[in-house]
């Protein structure tokens, strides 16, 4: 089996010799051994009489390195040089170096039993220079090289261009119909495999002179024809599928490469849905997946833009549309309606109504819409679909234990985390109603909805994404007065906001009326602790909330009364810290640790600095405490549980209290407040984050209100609301 064929010297010349290496391989000690013109080489020997031009050459072979590649013309003595001997490099150098665009004249191909490699007459030399290409070696002399011209590619196809304008030497008459359409079988063969392969010697049509194409359109043909002979594709969406369907038939891959990507380039409301469904027929996956993508993102507009392209969506297309949880700004009723109603365009989509169906979110349909689906669906509705909304109208009737019954079908799709600001208010304003939601990531802020009451020294929490707000100073007021100075009187109210319905809900008021107390949740339960009652009473008693039930209970009491202390939860323990034990104390270091409501409350480790009115937080399996009222020195502390051990880090730039405290990705965040300036309580905007990896603190952004008192937790919200706002709904926040 001839291995490679390899033309040595000046083409022509008197010193060309054509060598045919019929054999190469290794001996198992790395010595090469080849045959060449039948004639068996070893170790120590060269080609002919070449080797007394190069010296060296007896060695070089010698340590079983190379064989010689090197001219027959003395003269020419300098240009040998050596080349790996392995059977792998040439392997190597005929796959990497014989592309048409590089060697045209170079081509070769693996056999089971070696390599075969033709290089063509009158390029001597050639050999070398791919060897010197592989391997970086520096010739000294070289006679010939291969140079390329861009154009010329485009020249050719000019011609054949110019060749079919004329009808001059087309060679096949292609019908579609009544039209025809003469082209060269060459350009069609080298750019459609259907074509290369009817052209075979052993087909029928090999021999014909008029081709009749049953499948594709003149319209899609004529195009494909333009793209073989000029390489545009004129594509709109008025003839992409006649031009998808001739370019898919005729197998002409690289237009349908055009056709995946105008799809992908021009995806607008009005064609979405349709180039979705023409992906889909065709398959072009990275079209189908932009589309679908797109029609997610838009499915809010489109409902009320394009409802009809949304109802000739494919089954597959709109599962992935109600499949999706990031689909913003769309009520789950109306997705619900979405899929009655396709299901309703053609009978045979009814074998999909479940498998659609049971991706509704029946938990954010409200109650009376499920009872009508349930009972005047025109669509027939199977077992499964009426358990689930069956369960999603118990969800709704059980109102009080919905936090802790959460599952996929009542948790809002494309949600985003917001920073939930309430209570408190302003200098100029008095208490405000306004509940603020804040998109940290873009500084953003919008009015989410108002507050039952006016508040102040209040309590929040979260469970199952409801927003707790508990007791707190409310004003006696009505709710829409604003003057300052109304009479507050200390709550036991406690409320609950749904933000899937923005909603609120009044739950069973705690035992005692409390404020500047502080709360947090324990598993499934909200404990209620310490803090001020009416006439400026203290309380040691705790309280824990059932939600279950919808009662508060007794807990064990703290060993003492206490208010203006603070409070958070590590591995299911709750630790409290500082405080007052009464109106005069001074403000205690103290902390209390309590793992389950029939426990006792266990001291721990104090803080090194005494706190009242301050604020904690748990990161990483860390409780950071930060500044309370009247602290100089700013500093923050944190404590390990399970070492029982406080460590100082850095301190705020400045002294700040009565602020928000939320924790965002690990992120403390303080939002407003109030700092001392020139002996003076000033309020403040900025929103400040500390880092906990870094132990430093940086501004983030303004608040929209120099805003005190507040509380803060975290939500996620739906985007539904924040469309809405963007619009002439959208409320004034106070002195933005």
């Amino acid at each position: 089996m001839e291995v490679c064929e390899v033309y040595l010297g000046q083409p022509g010349g008197a010193g060309q010799q054509r060598l045919k290496i019929t054999q190469v391989a290794k001996k198992a000690n790395g010595i090469l051994a080849w045959v060449s013109n039948g004639v068996a080489v070893g170790p120590g020997q060269g080609l002919s009489s070449c080797t007394q031009h190069c010296p060296k050459a007896r060695s070089a072979a010698g340590v079983g390195e190379a064989l010689l590649l090197c001219t027959m013309d003395p003269s020419a003595a300098s240009t040998w040089r050596r080349a790996p001997a392995d059977q792998e490099f040439w392997r190597s150098l005929i796959q990497k170096d014989t592309r048409p665009e590089v060697y045209p004249s170079c081509r070769g191909f693996v056999l089971d039993a070696g390599i075969t490699m033709e290089i063509r007459p009158g390029w001597a030399g050639l050999c070398a220079a791919l060897i010197a290409q592989e391997k970086s070696i520096a010739f000294s002399a070289m006679s010939y090289f291969l140079s390329y011209c861009k154009a010329h590619c485009t020249t050719v196809l000019a011609q054949y261009q110019s060749l079919r304008s004329e009808g001059f030497l087309c060679d096949i008459l292609l019908k579609v119909k009544e039209n025809e359409f003469p082209a060269h079988k060459s350009l069609l063969a080298c750019s459609s495999d259907y074509f290369r392969a009817m052209f075979k010697n052993y087909t029928q049509e090999s021999k014909a002179s008029v081709i009749h194409l049953q499948v594709v359109s003149p319209t899609g043909l004529q195009h494909i024809l333009d793209f073989i002979y000029t390489s545009f594709l004129p594509l709109s969406f008025e003839s992409l599928e006649d031009t998808l369907e001739a370019a898919s038939y005729l197998q002409v891959t690289d237009a349908i490469g055009l056709c995946n990507q105008y799809l992908v380039n021009n995806l607008a409301l009005e064609n979405c849905c349709y180039s979705a469904n023409v992906a889909r027929k065709f398959y072009l996956p990275d079209a189908l997946a932009a589309a679908e993508k797109y029609i997610i993102k838009n499915v809010w507009k489109l409902l009320d833009l394009d409802l009809s392209g949304l109802l000739e969506l494919s089954f597959r297309s709109l599962l992935a549309v109600i499949q999706s949880p990031d689909l913003p700004m769309v009520e789950e009723r109306r997705l619900l309606n979405l899929v009655l109603l396709w299901l309703k365009q053609d009978k045979s989509r009814l074998d999909h109504a479940s498998s659609l169906l049971e991706h509704i979110r029946y938990g954010l349909i409200p109650v009376e819409e499920l009872r009508k689906t349930y009972t005047q669906s025109e669509v027939s509705l199977s077992a499964g679909i009426k358990c689930l909304i069956i369960k999603a109208i118990n969800y709704h009737t059980s109102v009080f234990k919905q936090p802790v019954v959460q599952d996929k079908s009542t948790t809002l799709r494309n949600q985003k985390t917001r920073i939930i600001l309430l209570g408190g208010g302003t200098a100029s304003e008095g208490l405000v109603t306004d509940v603020v939601a804040f998109d940290v990531y873009n500084h953003k802020w919008r009015t989410l909805t108002q507050l039952q009451d006016r508040v102040q020294n209040h309590s929040v929490c979260v469970v199952g994404n409801f927003l707790y707000i508990l007791g707190g100073e409310i004003e006696s007021g009505t709710l829409g007065d604003a003057k300052i100075g109304n009479t507050l009187s200390v709550t036991n109210k406690v409320h609950r906001y749904d933000p899937r319905f923005n909603t609120w809900t009044q739950i069973t008021g705690m035992l005692e009326k409390r404020c500047q107390f502080s709360c947090c949740v324990l598993g499934r339960d909200i404990f209620a602790i310490g803090g001020r009652g009416e006439d400026g009473l203290l309380h040691s008693s705790v309280e824990v909330y059932d939600i279950s039930r919808d009662r508060w209970r007794k807990a064990r009491e703290l060993p003492c009364r206490i208010h203006g202390h603070a409070s958070a939860v590590c591995k299911n323990t709750i630790y409290i810290s500082g405080g007052k034990y009464s109106a005069s104390a001074s403000t205690s270091n103290d902390v209390y640790s309590l793992s389950s409501p029939e426990g006792q409350w266990v001291k721990c480790a104090p803080m090194s600095i005494a706190r009242f009115g301050h604020q904690m937080a748990t990161i990483r399996g860390s409780i950071f405490t930060f500044l309370g009222l009247y602290e100089p020195f700013s500093e923050i502390e944190r404590y390990d549980p399970d070492q029982n051990q406080w460590t100082r880090l850095k301190p705020l730039v400045y002294d700040r209290f009565s602020y928000g405290l939320a924790v965002v990705e690990e992120t403390a965040l303080l939002i407003g407040g109030k700092k001392w300036q020139n002996s003076l309580e000033v309020s403040t905007q900025d929103v400040v984050g500390y880092d906990i990896d870094n132990d430093g603190w940086e501004e983030i952004c303004k608040a929209p209100l120099p805003w005190c008192g507040l509380q803060c937790a975290v939500l996620q919200l739906s985007e539904v609301a924040e469309e809405q706002d963007s619009d002439s709904q959208q409320k004034k926040l106070p002195n933005c």
